[in-house]
């Protein structure tokens, strides 16, 4: 069977599970799969540790696995905008790992590369510090944090082929390749399909070997904060 799906909902048909771990690409509402998370909601899968930099908005993106409480636990960077997201995890009913930025796109990437953990010394004398080892180098402390996999990654690219070859597109190539790489099964959404043979191979940023399928869908690409100018 070929990597194209017609549908998200055929795209992740036999994919979803209580309990697993998803990874999901973006950057606020920039470059977030919309039609993937949209057809995981709809799938029912519960008790999801979702990985993912935030949790998208009230009512879009992640944010609405949130409203179902299909996610028990996320890990991220930054939850800012979700004002559910704040109530369920001041409430007790979402446990959260924060990480900083970098040190999340590290793990992401080292946990795709097969490399078990390794030293930064972002967090050390925080509280992101607490209970992970630490340990000097040349005169420095550094902390130890572990790589992260995933059973399912869905991600957004630009443009991408038949063979899963992906081309992402300025800000929403953040946290997708290294993504692409992490999960045991990753499960690309993208803007435009074209035929194989059509991308540039010097321009493509996740070879097909790390996607085993791949959906066309139109996104409704909603802007996180409209801000416009005054007329004068």
């Amino acid at each position: 069977m070929g990597k194209v799906y017609q549908t998200a909902v055929k795209a992740l048909e036999g994919l979803c599970r209580d309990g697993m771990t998803v990874m999901s690409s973006g950057f606020g509402l920039c470059g977030i799969p919309e039609n993937l998370i949209a057809a995981l909601h709809d799938s029912g899968a519960k008790n999801l540790t979702a990985i993912s930099n935030n949790c998208g908005v009230d009512g879009f993106g992640l944010g609405q696995l949130l409203d179902t409480r299909q996610i028990s636990k996320m890990l991220s960077s930054y939850v800012g905008e979700n004002k559910e997201f704040e109530r369920q995890y001041l409430g007790g009913e979402l446990e959260l790992e924060f990480n900083p930025q970098g040190t999340l796109a590290e793990r992401i990437r080292a946990g795709g590369s097969g490399i078990p953990a390794f030293y930064t010394k972002t967090g050390v004398g925080t509280v992101i510090a607490e209970g992970k080892e630490h340990k000097d180098f040349d005169g420095e402390t550094y902390l130890m944090e572990t790589g992260l996999k995933a059973d399912l990654s869905i991600i957004k690219a630009w443009k991408g082929d038949a063979e899963g070859n992906l081309i992402f597109k300025a800000t929403s190539r953040t946290f997708s390749p290294a993504m692409a790489m992490a999960g045991q099964v990753t499960v690309a959404e993208v803007d435009e399909l074209v035929p194989v043979g059509t991308l540039d191979p010097n321009f493509i940023h996740t070879p097909g070997i790390f996607v085993q399928r791949i959906v066309e869908a139109e996104c409704e690409k909603r802007i996180e904060k409209l801000t416009t100018r005054e007329k004068v």
